[in-house]
C-alpha cells in the first residue's frame, strides 16, 4: 500500500520560510518523479515543483522560481520543499505526489498523493 505523508505547514508571515517534507511508502521510491501541487481556497489545484528520479532535474512554476526548491532523499524515501520568502498568495494546501511514468507538470501525471499540509502565510 503506498502512503505520502506531508508534514511541515503552518503559519508564518511574509517573508518567511517553511520546510515541508513528504515521507513515502513507496518500494520503488527512485523510480517515481515527485512532486508538490497546491490549492488555495476556491481556486483550482496547481502544479508548484518537480523532481526527477534521480534528483538531477528540477521543475517550478514561475511565482515560485527563485523562493522553492525541491529536493530528494532516495535512500530516505523522502522529498522536501523548501519555500523562502514565502508570500500571502502562496498560502494554500501543499500536497505531495508520486508520478511513475515519464511525465510531471500535471495533475493527472500523478499516481499518487498524500493528504496534504496546511501553509498560510499572514501579510
Amino acid at each position: 500500500q503506498v502512503q505520502l505523508v506531508e508534514s511541515g505547514g503552518g503559519l508564518v508571515q511574509a517573508g518567511g520560510s517553511l520546510r515541508l517534507s513528504c515521507a513515502a511508502s513507496i518500494r520503488t521510491f527512485s523510480s517515481y518523479a515527485m512532486g508538490w501541487f497546491r490549492q488555495a481556497p476556491g481556486k483550482e489545484r496547481e502544479f508548484v515543483a518537480a523532481i526527477d528520479w534521480t534528483g538531477g532535474s528540477q521543475y517550478y512554476t514561475d511565482s515560485v522560481k527563485g523562493r522553492f526548491t525541491i529536493s530528494r532523499d532516495n535512500a530516505k524515501k523522502t522529498v522536501v520543499l523548501q519555500m523562502n520568502n514565502l508570500r500571502p498568495e502562496d498560502t494554500a494546501v501543499y500536497y505531495c505526489a508520486a508520478s511513475g511514468g515519464g511525465r510531471w507538470l500535471r495533475g493527472v501525471d500523478y499516481d499518487f498523493w498524500g493528504q496534504g499540509t496546511q501553509v498560510t502565510v499572514s501579510s
